[in-house]
């Protein structure tokens, strides 16, 4: 697959890393397709990369597991949706629409879609800093906000958050940044804010929060109501206190749950296995990022809406979660 020769290089470095001196041809590749550097993604798909890699054995051989940076959750479908690589992470929503053919995949459907588990709950970050006269999402009328790039789940969260408030995209400065590029720009005064879906502490937030005195701003209310109603996968929850430097109080906002998926193509007994790798070890992951620690099995089939892919469903019905 064209994933596998851009990806050679990196593999082959993983393989080295945790695989020891096996020759190539004694691995197999098994791709995590994550987002960008400076969200939650990342970070957590290293380390189960890392995990797979040291843990996993198919049919003799060593698995090479690599994480890769990518355009989240709508990117990552359509990666699945080509098999292009073995794995992705996608939030349940995108999921959902994706399999569905619903939004942004409005006859689209991508039928060969396969959930291996759910992960931990992605909280929805308004960023701005506290000197920018924005205490509410009506604030933002008028004002620069980013929104990742054209298509992304980000992207439509916006637009629909948009519309839950009465406006549109053109009541609003829209910037495609990535988490990361629209961090420095606030930093710089070249943007307002930034609106960032991913597991929370966030390392981007976190920088930001590091150089300026920053806001969290709070999305709830009778619009954020009509919002849920009209998108199920969302969940009212509050980001606690302090989890940034200079955000002493909690703070309302949504989540949504992060889904591992892979495609139809992927044997059974390496879904099997990769599944089983995750869920017996999240207290590794759990040293990595605090979003490790929200991984379990009690909250493994939490918001999936898709089919199960046949290896992972075999592991979860020997732990009793599937009859």
């Amino acid at each position: 697959m064209r994933h596998h020769r851009l990806l050679c290089a990196t593999a082959i470095a993983a393989a080295v890393a945790f695989a020891g001196p096996a020759a190539a041809q004694d691995r197999v590749f098994f791709g995590i397709a994550t987002g960008g550097t400076g969200g939650t993604y990342y970070p957590l798909g290293g380390m189960l990369a890392q995990l797979i890699s040291n843990k996993v054995t198919i049919g003799g051989k060593k698995l090479s597991a690599t994480a890769e940076t990518a355009g989240a959750s709508v990117a990552n479908a359509q990666l699945l949706a080509r098999k292009d690589i073995e794995s992705a992470f996608v939030a349940a929503d995108i999921l959902d629409a994706a399999y569905n053919g619903k939004g942004q995949f409005d006859g689209k459907a991508v039928k060969n879609l396969r959930a291996l588990g759910a992960l931990y709950p992605e909280q929805v970050q308004l960023v701005t800093i506290a000197s920018a006269n924005v205490r509410s999402f009506r604030d933002l009328r008028g004002k620069s906000v980013s929104s990742g790039s054209p298509g992304s789940g980000q992207w439509q969260l916006l637009g629909d958050l948009l519309e839950a408030h009465g406006m549109t995209r053109k009541d609003i400065g829209e910037d495609l940044s990535s988490f990361a590029q629209s961090v420095d720009k606030i930093k710089d005064g070249n943007l307002v804010a930034s609106l960032i879906t991913a597991g929370a502490p966030t390392a981007s937030i976190t920088d930001l929060a590091n150089a300026r005195e920053l806001r969290i701003v709070p999305l709830a209310g009778p619009e954020i109501e009509a919002l849920r109603r009209k998108q199920p996968y969302y969940a009212q929850v509050q980001l606690p206190a302090n989890t940034y430097k200079g955000q002493a109080a909690p703070v309302d906002t949504l989540a949504v749950m992060a889904i591992w998926a892979t495609h139809d193509g992927l044997s059974d007994q390496m879904a099997y296995e990769v599944t089983k790798a995750l869920f017996e070890n999240t207290e590794t992951l759990g040293q990595v990022h605090p979003k490790g620690k929200e991984i379990s099995l009690k909250t493994a089939l939490q918001s999936i809406s898709i089919p199960l892919h046949p290896g992972s469903e075999r592991y979860f019905r020997e732990k009793g979660l599937v009859k």
